[in-house]
């Protein structure tokens, strides 16, 4: 059997909408879930589109991971939201696809980059959900840039498979995280969970869950959590890496929940973890499908970032997270500083 022949990096997909109002919290700054959701849709088009130029079984591109995404300014009622997407790398059995996000006021014709981010998809087999399908090879600009594709595939493997390990220690949620009889500002008081039956309308052609639709989701209990702690308007400013670790089926029941884990001066990590369950099932029993660490910041009325309140840490486990949330913070802090300077 012969191997494929490398094509040529599918161009560029475009896609756009103007933003309305139920895409927006009550202050009028779209929702990060929102942005996600868009972003993951181009990616499973293009990333569908390219894994389907071969002959053989049609495939559908499930997404496995989403990197660190960095929302490097809001997006407004009112704006047009440019989603531009490109296969950056292929493996044999999964493809990097990187998005860039443009907010247009049309009124005055500015253009400003909202958010980058960087996805990898499989192609699962229409016929059989299980079986992952082949890749098609892209051919690169340069050896430079496969290799620097190659470093990137590696990375992510590594860092996946070490969290799929980390989430199976994870303890589970409490079973009534909304006890709002807490104190303000501890862990308790903000923790929140979303509760949703998997319907037709939210699936692949699988009759599995678009990876947009869970990552709206967890955006969503995020931002009540960030929102009950600071009593204020709040904005997603960057996603850690969002891990699919099972796929989630139609008829299943997903509970998201998401808590504070650390809080700087301007800023609020949560943790949001997405469980499954499949209702007529019961037997299959219940487990842990997403992951990710959500940072959000406080914003006055005129969009400017304003100091959080201090996390009040009650018990060893709170200290721990709280404790690894430092230096998740400090390390993301280094690496934007260690960037800036190169670009000087």
């Amino acid at each position: 059997m012969t191997a494929p022949e490398p094509r040529e990096a599918a161009s560029s997909l475009q896609l756009c909408r103007i933003m309305r109002p139920d895409d927006a919290n009550i202050m009028g700054n779209v929702h990060g879930g929102t942005i996600l959701k868009m972003i993951e849709e181009a990616g499973c088009i293009i990333g569908t589109r390219h894994c389907n130029t071969l002959n053989g079984d049609r495939c559908m591109a499930a997404l496995a991971r989403v990197e660190k995404t960095e929302f490097l300014c809001p997006v407004f009622i009112g704006e047009v939201a440019h989603v531009t997407a490109e296969i950056t790398h292929t493996s044999q059995h999964s493809l990097e696809v990187q998005v860039n996000v443009m907010a247009e006021n049309i009124l005055t014709g500015t253009k400003k980059l909202a958010n980058k981010a960087a996805l990898w998809y499989v192609p699962c087999s229409l016929k059989n959900v299980d079986k992952i399908m082949e890749v098609p090879p892209i051919k690169y600009a340069s050896a430079e840039q496969a290799e620097e594709g190659r470093k990137r595939y590696e990375i992510q493997k590594t860092e996946r498979l070490e969290t799929k390990t980390r989430i199976k220690e994870v303890v589970s949620p409490p079973s009534h995280p909304e006890d709002r009889t807490k104190e303000r500002h501890t862990v308790g008081f903000s923790q929140s969970s979303l509760i949703h039956l998997v319907g037709p309308s939210d699936c692949t052609l699988h009759d599995c869950v678009h990876g947009g639709v869970t990552m709206k989701l967890m955006d969503e209990v995020a931002g009540i959590v960030a929102a009950r702690h600071c009593n204020t308007n709040i904005v997603t400013a960057s996603v850690d890496a969002i891990n699919f670790h099972r796929k989630i089926k139609k008829g299943c029941v997903v509970t998201v929940t998401g808590r504070l884990t650390f809080v700087s001066n301007k800023s609020m990590e949560i943790e949001v973890i997405v469980d499954a369950s499949p209702l007529m099932e019961e037997d299959k029993g219940k487990y842990q499908a997403v992951s990710a660490f959500f940072t959000f910041i406080s914003l006055d009325k005129y969009n400017r970032a304003v100091p959080v309140p201090p996390l009040k840490i009650e018990g060893e486990e709170e200290q721990r997270s709280f404790e690894e949330g430092n230096a998740r913070y400090l390390h993301n802090k280094a690496k934007r500083l260690a960037a800036k300077e190169s670009l000087q």
